[in-house]
């Protein structure tokens, strides 16, 4: 079953820049480590739904950045490079890209799978609320991306497994809110459980919703 989880950002300048939410998903890491999982799973979002062994590499030259990670040709997509970053050397279990636009009930069933595969399983999921929060932002200005990011933010802080199996995948596409598919397979990985949540984290500095988080059963 589900244990703990994490939830970071998929966002590259999490790795080189952004020491205060860097810092804070550090934090959410360790303590889902410190839950001791048998079973470390990463979860994030990518064009296509795609499993990978936990020793996959990835690289961020692509955006500019030369870091790698892992062993092998580069073969994980943005959101699993950057967990794997964060892991700091901690290899996980298995690493899973789930496509952006994944169905609701895709994503929970993967989640319910993932959350099955050990006694004690814990997820590193990436993802990224709105990127439509301000007239700076990457996706069109929006007024309903506020609340949208809002409502994630409080599910992630109070470990509220039900709003995020409630998020609506088309209005989540309309908000540019990528890391809606992650955060549905972290519901379908807790089931009706109750985890405590506590929000490490939340801004929006280029206008696209950022947060850490931890959750403990």
């Amino acid at each position: 079953m589900l244990v703990a989880a994490a939830v970071c950002p998929s966002t590259p300048l999490v790795v080189l820049g952004m020491p205060e939410l860097r810092s804070a998903c550090r934090s959410a890491i360790a303590s889902v480590l410190e839950a001791r999982p048998d079973t470390l799973i990463v979860v994030g979002g990518a064009e296509a739904t795609r499993s990978y062994e936990g020793s996959a590499a990835g690289t961020l030259r692509p955006w500019g950045l030369d870091r790698a990670v892992g062993r092998g040709e580069p073969v994980l997509p943005l959101s699993l490079t950057v967990a794997r970053l964060l892991l700091s050397g901690e290899e996980p279990a298995s690493l899973h890209a789930v496509a952006f636009d994944a169905t609701t009930a895709g994503c929970l069933a993967l989640g319910e799978s993932l959350g099955g595969s050990g006694e004690r399983v814990a997820l590193l999921v990436m993802a990224d609320g709105s990127a439509c929060l301000s007239p700076r932002a990457p996706g069109k200005h929006d007024e309903a991306a506020g609340p949208y990011n809002e409502m994630i933010v409080k599910a992630v802080g109070g470990g509220d497994a039900a709003v995020l199996a409630a998020l609506d995948a088309a209005q989540a596409d309309r908000l540019w809110v990528s890391g809606r598919a992650a955060l549905q397979v972290l519901a379908g990985a807790a089931g009706g459980r109750a985890y405590r949540g506590r929000l490490l984290a939340a801004a929006a500095p280029y206008g696209v919703g950022y947060l850490a988080g931890a959750w403990l059963a």
